[in-house]
């Protein structure tokens, strides 16, 4: 069975077919709205509400402080970095100290308990500062 090729012609006849659309109320079907278009209008139209809605996002982000919230567009300056890092590190600091001292007191309520807990037995290596060459 062959194929049926679509010429040319009848392409941009399709192109241009003019079509109605109609927006009804659904309870009175009443017409609301109508407007007459064919598909190249239709392209256009859309094509250009997609561009639009590309620029209002892109304005938006530029002109906005928004910019700064978003990783990798390179805004913010050396210092807010610093001031990450150091918020980090000292974050990560305390969450240390706070599971360490979560620890002292799990151990210090299992010593009150009268359970026992496992003594610590490795041998600290010291080295004597006196005796030792830098």
């Amino acid at each position: 069975m062959p194929m049926a090729k679509t010429r040319p012609h009848n392409t941009l006849k399709r192109l241009r077919n003019h079509y109605r659309l109609v927006i009804m109320n659904e309870d009175t079907y009443e017409e609301v709205v109508k407007f007459r278009l064919n598909r190249i209008s239709a392209y256009f139209l859309l094509s250009t509400v997609f561009l639009l809605m590309i620029g209002l996002t892109t304005a938006f982000i530029i002109f906005t402080p928004l910019k700064y919230y978003l990783p990798g567009t390179g805004y913010g300056n050396a210092k807010q970095v610093k001031e990450f890092r150091q918020l980090k590190i000292r974050t990560d600091s305390i969450e240390h100290t706070l599971i360490l001292q979560k620890q002292y007191l799990e151990d210090l309520q299992k010593v009150l308990k009268g359970k026992t807990i496992p003594i610590d037995t490795n041998m600290l290596k010291i080295r004597n500062l006196e005796k030792s060459t830098f």
